[in-house]
């Protein structure tokens, strides 16, 4: 499985390549920014004096951009962690060996 794949699929665990990672990302902040686009679209779409309402639409797609928002910075972070040396690290475990 390339690390593109291991990190679309449903598995919890995401690629150790950064640059699987931040395409990713641009590709999450793409599709975010569509969403916010569409949710904007449909609230001008919407006319209250005819009965024309899309808040199905509209919550559905500000939940996406929420997820979206959370795989972002989950993906972030990783990149993070990667670049500094501590992914992998059990919680409270430090690189010097302190715990503080």
């Amino acid at each position: 499985m390339t690390p593109a794949e291991e990190s679309k699929s449903d598995n919890t665990q995401l690629s150790e390549d950064v640059p699987t990672l931040e395409a990713e990302v641009v590709e999450m902040t793409a599709e975010q920014e569509r969403a916010i686009q569409t949710i904007q679209d449909l609230l001008k779409a919407e006319d209250v004096k005819n009965g024309i309402y899309h808040h199905t639409e509209i919550h559905a797609l500000k939940q996406e951009k929420l997820r979206l928002g959370v795989d972002i910075q989950f993906r972030t972070n990783k990149i993070n962690r990667i670049r500094l040396g501590i992914d992998g690290m059990q919680p409270g475990e430090d690189p010097n060996g302190f715990a503080f």
